[in-house]
């Protein structure tokens, strides 16, 4: 598998998870800490992290005679398997006659299909257009709640490599605008008493409460152990010890995510009074 890894195109980093029955890598966009970790279950944060870098999306590709659809993740485009696309203007002859399809009517088309393949792969949405077309698709849309933002011209034909360059600072400002969202989610719901703001009451709330929302600085690490209800965290020095888990933050995190909670990755020093992490609560 090493040799496999190391034999393809790379990105920031490198990671590599095995355990008797099962085994995978994956190239991330995200520079890492060099670790291996020796742990009955994986270590995900840096997983975690390049999917809030790089999130699974959604671009439509639109002019005013055609629409493509591709799914993104990280440094991969695919095309859609939506059968509905490429989709292509109805034209009526070479002259384009009165019977014509209009270009909204084509529009409206297209967002009805988009609509559907949302349904089934409900991603932030990148739309590549060039106006007046962006404008007008946007204007009569109903499928751009999630709109993460535009890439202006007419990209029909560019290069896979040269559609994610021009796609990446569009996400990049989405996930920023999605970090301020969460804050403010924050103190909202500190207003009602519904925030933990340790780790050590965030973890055993995400046991036994309802976690809605965990927002935590991408770079604070917590090394810890266990009591023995496995409820209270003890810090640890001793990072290399069996006992130790090498970073709490990172079970905390899919003990969020397995409770249907939602992870935001915020920059040090966003979260006020020195702290490191927010859990916020449902109501019971």
């Amino acid at each position: 598998m090493i040799t496999e890894a190391l034999g393809q195109p790379a990105d920031r980093a490198i990671a590599l998870f095995v355990n008797r029955a099962y085994s995978c890598w994956a190239t991330l966009p995200v520079p890492v800490i060099d670790r291996c970790v020796i742990d009955p279950t994986f270590a995900t944060r840096d997983l975690v992290r390049t999917l809030h870098h790089t999130p699974r999306h959604t671009v439509l590709l639109l002019s005013t005679d055609q629409a493509r659809l591709l799914h993104g993740h990280g440094a991969t485009l695919t095309p859609s398997p939506a059968s509905a696309f490429p989709i292509h203007r109805r034209v009526a002859g070479k002259n384009r006659g009165p019977t014509a399809e209009r270009p909204d009517d084509f529009l409206r088309r297209v967002d009805r299909a988009l609509g559907a393949a949302l349904k089934l792969n409900p991603t932030p949405l990148v739309l590549a257009a060039a106006e007046p077309t962006a404008s007008t698709f946007h204007n009569l849309s109903r499928n751009t709640a999630r709109l993460a933002g535009t890439v202006k011209g007419n990209h029909l034909t560019t290069p896979t490599e040269g559609l994610v360059d021009l796609i990446r600072p569009v996400l990049r400002d989405y996930l920023t605008s999605r970090g301020h969202e969460a804050l403010v989610h924050v103190e909202r719901r500190a207003r009602t008493g519904r925030v933990l703001r340790d780790i050590d009451s965030a973890w055993l709330a995400a046991r036994w409460e309802r976690p809605e929302m965990l927002a935590v600085e991408e770079h604070y690490y917590y090394p810890a152990r266990l009591d023995d209800t496995g409820d209270t965290l003890i810090p640890a020095t001793d990072v290399d010890h069996p006992d130790v888990i090498d970073d709490a933050v990172d079970e905390l995190i899919e003990t969020v995510l397995s409770r249907g909670g939602w992870i935001a990755l915020v920059a040090p020093g966003e979260l006020p009074d020195n702290t490191h992490l927010a859990l916020t609560l449902r109501s019971r």
